[in-house]
C-alpha cells in the first residue's frame, strides 16, 4: 500500500527532460489507465471485491477507492505545478485516509467514475501544455524537489501498477477460496 512517488525520477536524478515523445507516450499511458483499472476490477467476483489479501493489505475496493483519493489529489498537483510559482506539494498518508475514510463504505461504481473522470478532464489539460510547462517545479513535502516530469512520471503507470495489484489480489483469492 502507501504512496507510488517516485522519488527517483530521472526529472529529480538532474538528468535531461524528456523528449516530446518520451512525454506523448507516457500521457498515452496516463490516458488508458482507467480502462486497465476498471478491466482488472470486473474480472473479480463481486464477493471477492472486499476480501482482503493479508491483514493490512488492501481489498479491491480499497485499491479502488484510492485510486480515486489519489487522482483527485493529483490532478490538483499538476495544476498547482504549471500553474503557481514553486508551490508546495502536500503529501498524505494513502493508509490513513483508506481507515479515516472507510473505504468499503463508499460506492464502488462512483469511485470508478472518479478516476474517469479526472483523468479524461487532466488528460485533456496536459496534452495542451507547451513544452516550457514540463520544466516547472515544486517543493513536495515528503521527496522534495518535485517537477511537472516527476507527475507524469508517476501518476503514468499509477493505475497500471494498481491494476495489477488488484489483479495479484484476485488471484491470492482464488488460492484462498478452493
Amino acid at each position: 500500500m502507501g504512496s507510488n512517488l517516485r522519488i527517483g525520477s530521472r526529472a529529480n536524478r538532474g538528468l535531461a527532460p524528456m523528449t516530446p515523445k518520451e512525454r506523448l507516450s507516457l500521457i498515452e499511458c496516463y490516458a488508458r489507465g482507467p480502462g486497465l483499472l476498471r478491466a482488472a476490477v470486473e474480472r473479480k467476483p463481486a464477493d471477492a471485491l472486499k476480501w482482503r489479501p493479508a491483514p493490512g493489505k488492501w481489498s479491491a475496493h480499497e485499491v479502488v477507492c484510492h485510486c480515486a483519493d489519489s487522482e483527485t489529489v493529483s490532478s490538483t498537483r499538476i495544476r498547482f505545478l504549471t500553474g503557481e510559482e514553486r508551490p508546495t506539494i502536500l503529501g498524505y498518508d494513502p493508509d490513513r485516509w483508506a481507515q479515516r475514510f472507510d473505504y468499503h463504505a463508499l460506492p464502488l461504481e462512483l469511485a470508478l467514475c472518479q478516476i474517469d473522470q479526472v483523468r479524461a478532464w487532466t488528460s485533456d489539460l496536459i496534452r495542451r501544455f507547451p513544452p516550457e510547462f514540463w520544466a516547472r517545479e515544486g517543493t513536495h513535502s515528503e521527496s522534495g524537489r518535485y517537477t511537472a516530469e516527476t507527475w507524469l512520471t508517476t501518476y503514468a503507470e499509477h493505475l497500471e501498477i494498481h491494476a495489477r495489484q488488484i489483479e495479484r489480489n484476485l488471484a491470492a483469492w482464488n488460492v484462498a477460496t478452493r
